[in-house]
């Protein structure tokens, strides 16, 4: 005797569940545990590792589809995927307690290894330990927010670390050789100076070639101002991504 199951019920198990309440409906998507924050903070780009089914619920485990009219009511588009989507992006993650706290543990981790992996001392330009960037944290009283990037919160944690003077902590330097033909040398260079940290050589042979450290987060903008300055004649090179002392010896 076979069993009758509604054709809007659909039974899945060992799932992550991100809820969302919209238009004053709750939705649901169901995903596979561990994808959710490897989407969010851009690990994982195949959304098909994510999503169980793409398939939005009003509850996950009854097996309760969404309905149509409901979903263009409360999206403006009943394409479930793209729906799933802007739920992942800005839903609430359900897990128990314990997944919790797991979670936060694990991202707090991350964080300060994002933080140590980015920063020196700026008085010995040696990097720092990841405990004793989470020790900082700690002083900080920083509190994890699993919607936003691990990225995202470790420059907040940079500018709150130098700010609350909890750590002398700067960004490493990027080590950038640039090359500006000639006749349009002395104009780029004016625009390029407020960017520069150090000017470490400077060579007028024709065509100028300086050798400067810049904060990781100008190095756009310096591109865009010799690229358009120069007309493309100019160039940057990467010489090192960071700027730190020899040797694998890092501050406890």
């Amino acid at each position: 005797m076979s069993i009758f199951t509604p054709t809007n019920q659909i039974r899945l198990t060992n799932v992550a569940i991100v809820r969302m309440k919209k238009g004053g409906k709750r939705m649901e998507i169901a995903c596979y545990k561990n994808k959710v924050m490897s989407w969010r903070n851009k690990v994982e780009k195949d959304i098909d590792e994510v999503l169980q089914t793409h398939t939005v619920f009003t509850n996950v485990s009854k097996g309760q589809v969404a309905k149509k009219e409901d979903l263009v009511r409360a999206f403006g588009t009943d394409d479930q995927t793209e729906i799933c989507k802007q739920i992942l992006a800005k839903g609430e993650l359900q897990v128990s307690e314990k997944e919790r706290h797991q979670q936060f543990e694990s991202m707090f981790r991350d964080i300060a290894t994002i933080v140590a992996d980015k920063c020196v001392n700026p008085e010995t330009k040696r990097p720092y330990t990841v405990g004793l960037i989470e020790r900082g944290m700690k002083d900080l009283h920083f509190s994890v927010k699993p919607t936003r990037s691990t990225k995202q919160q470790a420059l907040e944690v940079i500018r709150q670390l130098k700010e609350k003077d909890i750590m002398n902590i700067e960004r490493a330097m990027m080590r950038l050789k640039v090359t500006l033909p000639s006749k349009d040398a002395k104009k780029v260079k004016v625009k390029l100076m407020p960017l520069v940290k150090t000017m470490e050589e400077e060579n007028w042979d024709g065509d100028l070639e300086m050798v400067v450290l810049v904060d990781p987060g100008c190095y756009r903008e310096m591109d865009e101002v010799v690229k358009s300055g120069t007309r493309g004649q100019g160039s940057i090179e990467v010489l090192s991504l960071k700027d730190v002392e020899e040797g694998d010896e890092r501050l406890e």
